[in-house]
C-alpha cells in the first residue's frame, strides 16, 4: 500500500462550508483526489491543550465554538464515528516518543476539523480522531508529534493539520474576500513559507518566528500555524508541495500543502 501523504490545510472561517471561494471549492475536490483512508487523524487548531490530548470517544460530539455566524452554521451536524483503537494506538505512540499524551473522552469535531471534513468526505462514513495542539510548546513540540504518528500513513490513515496559513484576525477586512489583492506583508510571509516547505528547510520553518518576513504580524498567536508542523512531521522527508494557494477576508491566507 502506497502511504497517504500528510496534509496541510487552512480551514477559514465556519462560513466557508457556505461562502463561494476558491478554498471552498479546492477542499471539496480534495478528499477525492486523495486515496480513501480507512481513518483520519485531524490536529485540529482549535482543539488547545497542555501536552496532547487525544480524543477517545466512540461517538464524537460537534462543537458549535463560534458565535454570531450564520443559523444555517449551528444546524449543521458531521456525524462520523471515532475510533477509540485507533485513538489508544496513538496514545501510545506518541507516549513511546516521549510526549506527555492524555485520552479526553469529552471533546469532540471543533470547526477546525468538521469545516473541512464536511467539504472533503460529506459523507461523514470514516473514523475520526482528534488531536490537540499546545499553544505554548513551539513547533519542534509538534514536528515530533506528527513524527510519532507517520507510521500509520502506511497503514491507510490520513494525518490532516488543520489551521490556518496566515492567522491575524485583528487586520481581517470582512466583505474582502478574493477580490482585494493581500498586503505585502502576508504575500512575503506566505512567499518566505512556501519557499522554506518546498525547499525542505525544515530548520528556517522551526524558527519561522525569528526568521520569516513579518511572522509576529501574520500569527499574533501561534495556535493556528501549528498544525502545520504535525503535518511536516508526519510526512517524514521535510519537503512539501503546495497544493492550493487563495485569499479570504484579504488577509487569510488558505494555503494547503502536502508531506511525504
Amino acid at each position: 500500500m502506497t502511504p497517504l501523504p500528510a496534509i496541510f490545510v487552512s480551514h477559514g472561517s465556519p462560513t466557508l462550508v457556505l461562502d463561494d471561494v476558491p478554498a471552498r471549492d479546492f477542499l471539496r475536490g480534495l478528499g477525492a483526489d486523495l486515496p480513501r483512508p480507512r481513518a483520519i487523524v485531524v490536529v485540529s487548531a482549535h482543539y488547545e491543550a497542555r501536552g496532547v490530548r487525544v480524543n477517545t470517544s466512540a461517538r464524537p460530539r460537534v462543537i458549535h465554538d463560534f458565535y454570531g455566524f450564520p443559523k444555517a452554521l449551528y444546524e449543521m451536524d458531521y456525524a462520523a464515528p471515532g475510533d477509540p483503537a485507533l485513538a489508544a494506538d496513538i496514545l501510545r505512540r506518541l507516549r513511546d516518543a516521549g510526549l506527555d499524551a492524555t485520552g479526553d473522552e469529552g471533546w469532540g469535531f471543533d470547526h477546525g476539523t468538521w469545516v473541512p471534513l464536511t467539504l472533503m468526505y460529506p459523507d461523514a462514513d470514516i473514523p475520526v480522531v482528534a488531536v490537540s495542539v499546545d499553544p505554548d510548546a513551539g513547533p519542534e513540540h509538534h514536528r515530533c508529534l506528527g513524527a510519532a504518528l507517520a507510521p500509520l500513513r502506511d497503514d491507510g490513515v490520513l494525518i490532516l493539520g488543520s489551521g490556518a496559513f496566515t492567522h491575524n484576525l485583528g487586520e481581517l477586512r470582512r466583505g474582502g474576500w478574493a477580490e482585494l489583492d493581500a498586503p505585502d506583508w502576508v504575500t512575503r510571509f506566505v512567499d518566505w513559507t512556501a519557499g522554506a516547505i518546498e525547499d525542505g528547510r525544515s530548520d528556517d520553518l522551526l524558527h519561522y518566528r525569528d526568521r520569516a518576513p513579518d511572522a509576529v504580524r501574520n500569527h499574533p498567536t501561534e495556535e493556528h500555524f501549528l498544525p502545520l508542523f504535525a503535518a511536516l512531521g508526519a510526512g517524514g522527508s521535510g519537503t512539501g508541495r503546495r497544493l492550493h494557494a487563495s485569499t479570504v477576508f484579504t488577509v487569510l491566507a488558505m494555503d494547503a500543502y502536502a508531506f511525504g
